[in-house]
């Protein structure tokens, strides 16, 4: 697992190791343990799913604050990281937080499947 710097690269990384589906099944896995209607498809392309998931975290974070804890503690976004980013504007933010999502999620496939 290499360090990426954002969202995007990551997305790319993972469909280079062929774990993409299996990413966006544990996405799908997560939302629905948090009680979030949200799916995402399969056929979604790393831009398609980065900006779906920006808009997610966006609503979440400006409309249902609540829930959002919820999906933050749910998929295990460490606090620490959390705490250290920059709020230099929402959307920025937003970003910031959409990318801890999809390195956790990435972990957590990537560990999966090297058992």
């Amino acid at each position: 697992m290499l360090p990426v710097p954002n969202a995007l690269e990551l997305l790319q990384k993972v469909e280079v190791e062929n774990l993409y589906q299996h990413l966006i099944m544990q996405l799908n896995k997560d939302f629905q343990l948090s009680n979030l209607s949200e799916n995402f498809e399969l056929s979604y392309t790393p831009i398609q799913l980065k900006k779906v998931l920006n808009k997610l975290v966006l609503n979440l974070l400006t409309n249902n604050y609540d829930d959002y804890l919820n999906l933050m503690y749910r998929i295990d976004v460490p606090e620490k990281e959390l705490a250290t980013l920059k709020a230099e504007n929402l959307e920025t933010t937003v970003e910031q937080i959409t990318f801890l999502i999809l390195k956790r999620e990435y972990q957590k496939v990537w560990f999966k499947n090297r058992l």
